[in-house]
């Protein structure tokens, strides 16, 4: 009874805060509570008193596991509900200690140390190419796109992604780039195709290196790119040009300053790099059930973190773009592929996977449209370079029908 009588205050406050989603919930004992004036929206059903008890001890981490196991269900508008999970009455809920302690050694035994960065890097990127090819585009980007009209497909999106950060970089024929953690292989394939450069990509996931050395064989830029199994401290060389895309958030805060020399150190003096990341506008204490199930070792950074940093490195930041509405698209983008293959994902792993991932994927829309996650292209100069444009018209020149596919 006291239980469902916390719940049924959480909700009330929460209704509150969002009158516009109208649910209902279901407790284990079969009653039902009804929030909201409109049309039900979602029903949420908490199977056990345990599941209830969990959510209420370890917030987020504790829906997030219940729901994995079946023992929180969710029929109709999932996203409506994950909204409730930027709430502030939910994110201050009062965690138990037992939750607070395994919070801490999570954090303790996530640095990205040397030893470490492989086994979390793989946790989540080699799950296996043929699933991430089930729901990303055929350029396998996994980041953030960029749509220059409403209707853009995910595949050109990604495609405009690639070219506006190539305008970005003033990338020229002939010039040297360096992509820390290069994924699959997408950017820099772009960048030899359509600016002549020379590359050099590298990332700790042994199946993204294989599929990108092999990919970029049968584009014929063998000569051209080339993309190592190796950590970003362990590189070596000069670039004219540096971009990481979508890399920043496993670095972990620890080593936020090493990346920071490290690309100072890749980058020739007055070279452009791009910082493409996630970031807040202030530091957040980071989400447990991501850091456990989803990135082991992920940070997000704060901006004036990465601006400060740069700043002691000797990096000049000179252009910063909020692209987070583009992130919550191309998310939503991923999210309705992804839910096309739940069969065929399922059969690859298991139930629980599935929910896992539609939690994690219909997460990520609902932080980007209402949370505080946004997604940062930082572009900066290796020391001063008083060569750059006046202005940022280069970045938006018309593109030629068909140059950009």
């Amino acid at each position: 009874m006291v239980m469902r009588k916390t719940l049924e205050q959480l909700f009330n406050k929460l209704s509150d805060h969002a009158p516009d989603i109208s649910f209902e919930v279901q407790f284990w004992d079969g009653k039902r509570s009804s929030y909201g004036s409109g049309k039900r929206q979602f029903l949420l059903t908490f199977a056990t008193k345990q599941a209830a008890e969990h959510v209420l001890e370890s917030g987020s981490l504790g829906f997030g596991e219940e729901y994995m196991s079946g023992d929180i269900q969710v029929e109709g508008d999932f996203r409506q509900l994950l909204r409730f999970g930027t709430d502030a009455a939910f994110l201050n809920l009062p965690l138990g200690l037992k939750t607070k302690l395994a919070f801490q050694h999570l954090r303790q035994t996530s640095l990205n140390t040397l030893s470490r960065a492989p086994k979390h890097i793989a946790h989540h990127y080699d799950l296996g190419n043929d699933f991430y090819k089930l729901w990303l585009d055929k350029s396998m980007a996994y980041s953030c796109a960029y749509f220059r009209h409403e209707d853009d497909t995910l595949e050109q999106a990604q495609q405009q992604k690639y070219e506006h950060i190539c305008r970005k970089l003033q990338l020229k024929a002939g010039e040297t780039l360096v992509d820390i953690g290069c994924g699959w292989g997408g950017m820099l394939i772009y960048a030899a195709k359509h600016y002549g450069i020379r590359g050099v990509g590298c990332s700790l996931s042994k199946q993204q290196v294989e599929y990108a050395t092999d990919l970029v064989k049968r584009e014929g830029l063998s000569k051209e790119v080339s993309v190592v199994f190796e950590d970003y401290r362990k590189l070596e060389g000069r670039f004219d040009k540096f971009v990481s895309v979508g890399m920043f958030e496993h670095v972990g805060k620890q080593f936020i300053p090493v990346f920071m020399e490290k690309a100072k150190s890749l980058l020739t003096h007055g070279g452009i790099g791009l910082l493409h990341t996630i970031g807040e506008e202030r530091s957040m204490p980071g989400d447990p059930w991501t850091l456990k199930y989803i990135f082991p070792g992920g940070y997000i950074p704060s901006l004036d973190e990465i601006a400060r940093t740069m700043g002691e490195a000797g990096l000049v930041p000179t252009d910063i773009e909020n692209l987070r509405l583009h992130y919550a698209k191309t998310v939503e983008e991923w999210c309705v592929r992804y839910e096309t293959h739940v069969k065929t994902i399922e059969k690859m792993f298991d139930a629980s996977f599935v929910r896992m991932w539609r939690m994690f994927l219909n997460g990520c829309v609902i932080n980007f449209r209402y949370g505080t996650p946004r997604l940062y292209q930082v572009l900066f100069t290796n020391g001063l370079n008083n060569s750059l444009p006046l202005t940022r018209e280069h970045m938006y020149r018309p593109i030629a029908p068909g140059s950009v596919s």
